[in-house]
Formats: C-alpha cells, structure tokens, sequence
C-alpha cells in the first residue's frame, strides 16, 4: 500500500464492530473514522469525505438505507459497503440502486473485507457484489 492514507469510514450502531474494524483497517494504513449512527455518519462523511464507507444496514434511528439516500441526494459519490446480519435480498437490491458497490453478512471473515476494500480503493468496480 502506498503511504497515502485513504480515509475510511465505520458507521456501526455496535460499539465492537466499530473497534474492530478501527483497529484492523489503521494496521492496514488506512485513515479510519467512526460514526454510531447515520446521523453522525452523514455529519462525517460531509466533514471527511471518506473514500469508503463501511455501514451497517440495521441502526437505530435513520438505518442504512436511510443514510444512503441522504448520501445520494448530497451527491456524495463515496464507494459504500453496506453490513448485515441479515442477508435481506430486498434491502441489498435497494442499496444497491442507491449506489452501494457491495455488502457484507455479519459476522464476515476480516481478510475478505480487508481485500475488498482494497479492490474498491485501487478503484476496481469489479467487485463481488456479496462476500460472507
């Protein structure tokens, strides 16, 4: 990885998730922010202008699908990854209109995320749709 640091932003409702994904994603050079909901997320994301975003699709208040409207309708283009434990193909079709390059299911392997992201920075739209 070059010495650039990309920026990479975790918006989790889950204090853990948050933790993990800071601490891994800094030890593979990354710049990583963290938001708790997507209230805070959309405040990040206008503040840091993350490259990748990495949100979880269930969260209190305005969830991930919420979140990725109001994203589209600032017109921020960042790449998103959306998080669920559910696997709902409904919601993941509809973040995928809403312009998510991909998702993951909780609990996910952190060597496929971490390639993933990896793929989506270097700017590869080529990109499973789905790991985990």
């Amino acid at each position: 990885m070059s010495n650039i640091k990309h920026t990479v932003l975790v918006i989790d409702d889950q204090p853990g998730i948050r933790r993990l994904l800071m601490e891994v994603l800094s030890e593979e050079g990354y710049a990583v922010h963290t938001a708790a909901n997507g209230y805070e997320g959309i405040q990040k994301v206008k503040d840091l202008k993350p490259v990748l975003i990495l949100m979880d699709m269930k969260m209190p208040g305005m969830d991930g699908i919420e979140t990725l409207r109001e994203l589209k309708r600032l017109n921020q283009a960042n790449k998103v990854i959306m998080m669920t434990a559910y696997g709902e193909l409904e919601l993941v079709n509809i973040a995928k209109e809403l312009g998510a390059y991909a998702y993951i299911t909780k609990p996910f392997d952190i060597i496929d995320l971490c390639s993933m992201i990896a793929t989506l920075i270097s700017g590869n739209k080529e990109c499973e749709l789905k790991i985990g």
